[in-house]
């Protein structure tokens, strides 16, 4: 686990008077105005920011000092970071991203099977991205059913693989019609 976790990155501006577009990672997107001030990567600089709108599932932000398009496309990348110890306590079964990144994933059997290098949510609930040991990877719903185990303290977590149907090519079958 880290000391700090990011809760969102500027992905664009937002007209002429530098504001940002931000894609926030708390659970609702608003609530990073909550956060501020926020500091950068490095945690040498406090950013101000205020969220004044929301637009395509980002947030609009101002941030002190930033008052034009310039400065504020200067921004773009940078990441929000901000203490532990500032977020609200998880639930049990709730995991913060930053917290799952980097686990070690491992079968029923306890046979290791890779590293969790990512998690994505395209719409339908989170995904674990494993880079599976030797080579590949492997994309796994997060949910009871997929991964029964998440041990935080531990650093590692239990993943039922997905079985996927052979391709009807695979089994030797031409896709044709016989004639």
């Amino acid at each position: 686990m880290t000391d700090r976790v990011c809760v969102g990155v500027v992905v664009g501006v937002h007209g002429i008077r530098g504001a940002v577009r931000v894609k926030s990672f708390t659970e609702v997107a608003a609530d990073i105005g909550y956060y501020s001030p926020v500091e950068d990567e490095a945690g040498a600089t406090k950013i101000r920011l205020k969220v004044t709108g929301e637009v395509k599932g980002q947030v609009i932000v101002t941030l002190d000092g930033v008052t034009s398009r310039e400065a504020a496309e200067a921004l773009k990348g940078t990441k929000f970071w901000v203490s532990r110890e500032r977020l609200p306590r998880t639930g049990e079964d709730e995991f913060l991203y930053s917290d799952l990144i980097g686990m070690t994933a491992v079968g029923l059997g306890g046979q290791i099977l890779g590293t969790v290098t990512a998690v994505h949510d395209f719409g339908a609930g989170d995904v674990l991205d494993i880079a599976l040991v030797p080579k590949g990877s492997l994309m796994v719903p997060f949910s009871k059913d997929s991964v029964p185990e998440v041990d935080v303290s531990g650093r590692k977590l239990v993943v039922i693989p997905p079985v996927y149907a052979p391709d009807e090519k695979e089994d030797g079958e031409s896709g044709g019609r016989e004639g």
